[in-house]
C-alpha cells in the first residue's frame, strides 16, 4: 500500500501536524526523514523492516558503503541516514561543552560521544591557553598515526597559528579498549620533546574507548 492510499489521519506528516513528533514511533520519524520508499515498499514500510532488521544503533553505525548493500537504500537515502546520525553526535557534545580543562575526564567527557563508535583511529588535538581553556580542536587524521605521515608540524601548525600554550592529543581505540599501545606511548613521547623546542607543551595523550577513557599522562583508565 502506498502512503497516499493510507487514511490521512495515519500518514506520519499528517500525524505531525496534528499530534507534534512526540507522537510518532521510531519508522513514522525515520519516513518523514526518508520521504520516499521504492516501487514495492512505501516508506513507513521501508522504515519498520530497517529498524527491526537493524536497530537504529546499528543502523546509524553502517558506513555509507554497509547502507548501500541494504534493499531499497540507494547513495541518497543512505546519506540521508547516516545525517541523522552525525547530527546527533553533534548535538550531545554540544549539550556537553567543557571550556575549561581540569583533568583528562573533562577531555574525555569532550570527546567520547564523537568518537566511541568510530570504526576507524581518529586523531584530534585541543589548543589550551596557559590557563587551560579551550581555544579551539583540530582534526589530524584517520587511520594509524606514523609520523612519518603525519609529521610533527602538521600537528603543531594548528596550535602556532592559533596562539596555543598547550595541546591534548586525542584519539579512539575501534577495538573499543583505551589501554596505550607501545606506538601510542612512543608517538606521545617524540611529540612531547616537538613540544618542549616549540614552547608548547603536550601536557596529555587521552584515548577514547567504548566504555572508558585512558591518560597517557597519569597512566590511568579514565
Amino acid at each position: 500500500m502506498k502512503i497516499k492510499d493510507l487514511p490521512k489521519q495515519n500518514r506520519p506528516r499528517e500525524r505531525f501536524l496534528k499530534h507534534g513528533p512526540e507522537a510518532l514511533s521510531d519508522s513514522e520519524l525515520f519516513a518523514i526523514i526518508l520521504r520516499t520508499g521504492s516501487p514495492n515498499e512505501n516508506v513507513v514500510d521501508m522504515s519498520n523492516r530497517l529498524i527491526a532488521e537493524y536497530g537504529l544503533n546499528n543502523l546509524f553505525e553502517c558506513s555509507l558503503k554497509e547502507l548501500q548493500k541494504i534493499k531499497g537504500i540507494g547513495p541518497s537515502k543512505a546519506m540521508q541516514v547516516l545525517s541523522i546520525a552525525e547530527l546527533g553526535k553533534r548535538y550531545s557534545q554540544s549539550k556537553n561543552q567543557i571550556k575549561h580543562i581540569k583533568s583528562a575526564k573533562d577531555v574525555f567527557n569532550l570527546f567520547h560521544e564523537k568518537l566511541k563508535e568510530e570504526k576507524q583511529e581518529n586523531f584530534f588535538i585541543l589548543m589550551l591557553n596557559n590557563k587551560n581553556y579551550v581555544i579551539g580542536e583540530e582534526f589530524i587524521t584517520r587511520g594509524t598515526l606514523d609520523l612519518s605521515i603525519a609529521h610533527p608540524r602538521e600537528i603543531f601548525k594548528p596550535a602556532i597559528k592559533n596562539s596555543a600554550s598547550k595541546i591534548i592529543l586525542i584519539h579512539n581505540h575501534p577495538s573499543g579498549d583505551p589501554f596505550p599501545s607501545g606506538q601510542d606511548l612512543g608517538i606521545t613521547n617524540k611529540l612531547k620533546e616537538v613540544g618542549e623546542m616549540l614552547d608548547i607543551a603536550l601536557i596529555d595523550h587521552v584515548i577514547i574507548g567504548r566504555e572508558s577513557g585512558w591518560s597517557c599522562e597519569t597512566n590511568k583508565k579514565l
